[in-house]
């Protein structure tokens, strides 16, 4: 069963960088076909997906989103991160890491597995 936990200050300054945590357990962030990635939801809107990392490290971003964000990992820990920069208040929301995986011949592609979020609050 793949678990992931989000981790991370819930509270940071505008101008500051966003920096969360994703810890996944019950499989490994470099196991072909899955995407790693991050999505958050503004209180009171919709779910916003940010970008992912792949097995191999490589990136994609949201257009809206891909000047501020830088997504890696650390394969050792079977962690992969999220760091979003020059944060604003606008930047308040629930921070989700959730796995990713390509359809295949008897599933649809879905964001099958997901981290419970952390709420993060930009304030000074």
């Amino acid at each position: 069963q793949v678990q992931l936990q989000e981790s991370g200050p819930g509270l940071v300054k505008p101008s500051q960088t966003l920096s969360l945590t994703c810890t996944v357990s019950g499989g490994s962030i470099t196991t072909n076909s899955y995407y790693w990635s991050w999505i958050r939801q503004p209180p009171g809107k919709g779910l916003e997906w940010i970008g992912y990392i792949d097995d191999s490290g490589s990136t994609y971003y949201s257009p809206s989103l891909k000047s501020r964000t830088s997504i890696s990992r650390d394969t050792s820990k079977n962690q992969f991160t999220l760091q979003l920069s020059s944060v604003t208040p606008e930047d308040t929301a629930m921070y989700y890491c959730a796995r990713f995986r390509d359809g295949n011949r008897w599933y649809p592609p879905a964001m099958d597995y997901w981290g419970p979020g952390t709420q993060v609050t930009v304030s000074s």
